[in-house]
């Protein structure tokens, strides 16, 4: 079985904007590509999963979370780390499109885009990390039974007590992968 590189998008591969959904809009954050790659060379499956109830909200559309969604896989990709995957959940209890606007199971801090990932790809769990930069991130990752996890200061501010979820805390991705003794 494969281990994977459980990344948060917003805040941890790119500059967190607010409800980003136009390629325009996106800024890979410094060292995220090198250590993406150094990810990639030591074998870990790269499974990006990210909430995103900006379509809940109505913000923007299905349509536009893929069409950016496919350039990023583009870009990563010819940057010599392609994603093995790219999950999201586009639900919020209090979102304003009806069909989306749900309590399910896959945002994010409750691991459904993970165990999914799981089953598609046949993953193991324990020899995986995650890393994101909020605290529901992290309750992700522990629900999934993720072997380690890591938080980053890159995108949103911690909440007070965050770090005790996480395995260690990071400027970055750059900085959690060299960390991790995989060079960036």
């Amino acid at each position: 079985m494969q281990r994977a590189a459980f990344l948060d998008r917003d805040g941890v591969v790119n500059r967190e904007v607010g409800y980003l959904h136009r390629w325009a809009d996106f800024e890979f954050l410094p060292g995220t590509l090198d250590a993406m790659r150094a990810l990639h060379r030591a074998g870990y499956a790269l499974v990006i999963v990210t909430n995103q109830s900006g379509i809940a909200r109505g913000f923007y559309s299905e349509a536009d979370y893929q069409a950016l969604t496919a350039q990023l896989r583009q870009a990563l990709s010819d940057a010599g780390c392609p994603a093995t995957a790219i999950y999201h959940c586009p639900h919020h209890p209090a979102g304003t499109v009806a069909e989306f606007a749900i309590d399910c199971g896959c945002r994010k801090p409750r691991p459904g885009m993970l165990l999914q990932a799981q089953r598609d790809w046949g993953l193991d769990m324990a020899g995986s990390i995650m890393v994101g930069d909020k605290e529901a991130d992290a309750q992700a990752g522990r629900a999934a039974g993720v072997g380690r996890v890591f938080l980053v200061c890159s995108g949103h501010a911690l909440e007070p007590g965050a770090e005790h979820l996480a395995d260690a805390v990071h400027a970055d991705l750059a900085a959690c992968v060299s960390a991790l003794g995989l060079g960036a």
